[in-house]
């Protein structure tokens, strides 16, 4: 190895480890402040507490925002999961020239900010009449999952030879079993992969969901906010720990279940 492609590698290293330390202080800051005994933000802090968790654990109203959120989060990975995958099927087998422009269009809600997001659904319910503040908030969330599982769904499914669907047809089975039985374990490392994303997605949305909330029904970025605005102090602090504590678990279960390498593949 020569010198120029050591100093290289060197300053591959710094960069890659300042850009990690960059990215993880925050999240180290706030996990740090969420076990001080201080009613402020304060590092360091006068003594070790967990108060601010007790506090939590007290607080039946955000509560009641975090079965919100997890009930909008798993319904709308749900049926997210299932319209993806049956779009991908279509994208897929479909024999039509707008391909690649429908898969274009179904991941857009990636592409755009979340406030032209919010808007234009905005004017589309205001427009078909929606009113109901729980129903818009799904089908939002739906339109913001469904871009992780079409296109995680679409790369893993063109992997997938179709003809052993056929094949297990002619062996008697059903099409719905051979899906199931033949296409669905294949997919599998999709789904999960799809659907981890698309939950953590749908649970920290904010732009798209302060659109579509009032004083009974928020979510729980949009509860945090609020708690911010009145009353700031680490209870904000314990409730971003317990979130990066659910995207690690996320990660681990992924890990576990599928493999971290294949996820990054998918």
């Amino acid at each position: 190895m020569t010198v120029t492609e050591r100093i290289a590698g060197l300053f591959v290293r710094t960069v890659a480890a300042a850009t990690v330390v960059f990215l993880m202080t925050p999240l180290a800051v706030a996990v740090a402040v969420s076990f001080g005994s201080s009613a402020v933000f304060t590092l360091p802090a006068p003594s070790w507490s967990l108060r601010w968790y007790q506090a939590l654990g007290r607080s039946q109203e955000l509560w009641h925002v975090v079965g919100t959120s997890v009930q909008i989060a798993a319904l709308s990975t749900l049926i997210a999961l299932v319209l993806g995958t049956l779009a991908a099927i279509g994208l897929l087998r479909g024999n039509f020239q707008a391909r690649e422009s429908i898969v274009t269009f179904l991941v857009s809600p990636l592409m755009l900010p979340g406030l032209v997001v919010g808007i234009a659904m905005l004017e589309a319910y205001r427009a078909v009449g929606l009113t109901n503040v729980w129903a818009s908030l799904l089908v939002a969330h739906v339109v913001i999952t469904l871009p992780y599982v079409v296109r995680t769904v679409y790369a893993s499914l063109a992997l997938f030879d179709l003809t052993l669907i056929d094949a297990a047809r002619t062996l008697g089975l059903s099409y719905p079993r051979a899906v199931v039985s033949v296409l669905v374990p294949s997919l599998a490392p999709a789904f999960v992969t799809s659907g981890m994303f698309a939950f953590l997605a749908s649970m920290d949305n904010y732009p798209i969901s302060i659109f579509f909330t009032d004083a009974w029904t928020k979510t729980l970025p949009i509860q945090m906010l609020q708690m911010v605005e009145e009353s700031p102090d680490p209870t904000i602090a314990a409730v971003s720990t317990l979130l990066i504590l659910l995207a690690a678990a996320v990660l681990v279960i992924g890990d576990r279940m599928v493999g971290l390498r294949r996820m990054a593949d998918l």
